[in-house]
């Protein structure tokens, strides 16, 4: 099996394994005052100013959350509330379904390159009858495009507007900075860069503890923003992988714009190409042939890859992204190939020998 679905979520990288074994010998609850759980809180502790460091935000504004889902969910309700939302058409279900009140929210258009039409934005940006939350992903996790975030950051700030930005797929990917990126908060997600499933964190701008109201109140952890028993071995190797992602940025550029000139030559499309994009993901549209049928025909010859998102129950096709790109009726012809941190060029090599072989006979049917 040759794994080829970094997107929906990274292997586990040796430092993430490790450090989740030591914080899972650790028996105390980081909440209890005995020395047990004084031990856990010291792990808890490194992991969030680790965190926090890289983000470049205060410690106390890291909130441990679940993963991606709940840090988003957290932001749009939590600083969002009551606010009118301004929504970007490609951003992940976790931003787009997180709203209770479809009334207040409004789609962002997107280029057919897939970023964020900054003209449209500037335009709703222009209404400051309301307070304002506008949430722009980073880089998208279907296409790896990568949003101008620079101008978003400049419209946001001209209009006194809050900005929220999904960064699930960019950190450890990509340098991250909220100070850079102008935002008001920042998603993440551990998995997503070679951590244990099951840890997340919504990281706030501010010097000093801001005030975001829990979805769930529980024992008051979190300074009281997220109640719940945090999951110490999943966030202590959520924090050891991003500093080894970090130590060693991996640049797949070349591996993925080989793999794009083999698709292009089948007559494939490639989602994005016009756009700066993550250097790991292609989104390749091969027109004639279904998404299911290439998931199959691939799956079958050991590859591991998606037809987009993760998170849709094992849905193929019907791309909110790739229709909000334009793209149409090859929307159900998208394939997503997003390389892990530990690929190899023999398994990019390998996978171009059975997309080409999977590309001519299914054109041939």
């Amino acid at each position: 099996m040759i794994y080829l679905d970094a997107n929906a979520t990274e292997p586990l990288r040796p430092e993430g394994r490790e450090a989740a074994m030591e914080a899972m010998a650790v028996v105390g609850n980081p909440s209890s005052p005995h020395s047990a759980g004084r031990q856990a809180r010291a792990i808890l502790d490194h992991a969030r100013r680790s965190v926090s460091a890289h983000l470049g935000v205060h410690p106390d504004n890291c909130i441990f959350t679940s993963g991606g889902t709940e840090a988003n969910t957290l932001a749009v309700k939590g600083l969002g509330q009551g606010c009118r939302r301004l929504v970007g058409a490609t951003e992940h279900d976790a931003v787009r379904k997180a709203s209770d009140d479809a009334d207040r929210v409004e789609a962002l258009p997107v280029l057919p390159d897939g970023r964020i039409d900054l003209a449209v934005l500037e335009e709703k940006l222009s209404d400051r009858s309301q307070e304002t939350l506008v949430c722009v992903m980073l880089a998208n996790n279907e296409t790896g495009v990568i949003n101008p975030m620079s101008e978003v950051s400049r419209l946001c700030r001209a209009a006194q507007a809050k900005l929220h930005v999904d960064a699930v797929q960019a950190v450890g990917r990509l340098p991250v900075s909220l100070t850079e990126l102008g935002a008001d908060s920042v998603a993440l997600s551990g998995h997503k860069f070679g951590g244990l499933k099951g840890a997340g964190a919504l990281v706030l701008a501010g010097n000093g503890p801001v005030v975001v109201p829990p979805m769930q109140a529980g024992g008051g952890q979190e300074r009281g923003r997220r109640g719940g028993t945090q999951a110490l071995p999943a966030i202590a190797s959520m924090s050891a992988a991003l500093d080894a992602a970090l130590a060693q940025p991996a640049d797949l550029r070349a591996l993925r714009d080989r793999l794009e000139a083999a698709a292009l030559q089948q007559g494939a499309l490639v989602c994005g190409a016009g756009a700066p994009r993550l250097t790991n993901t292609a989104c390749l549209v091969l027109p004639g042939v279904r998404s299911e049928a290439q998931l199959i025909a691939l799956d079958l010859a050991g590859f591991c890859v998606s037809a987009g998102s993760a998170c849709s129950s094992g849905k193929v096709g019907g791309s909110h992204v790739l229709h909000a790109m334009g793209l149409g009726d090859l929307v159900g012809n998208a394939l997503r190939v997003s390389l892990p941190w530990n690929v190899e060029a023999s398994h990019v090599d390998d996978f171009i020998e059975a997309y080409t072989t999977m590309a001519v006979r299914r054109k041939a049917d």
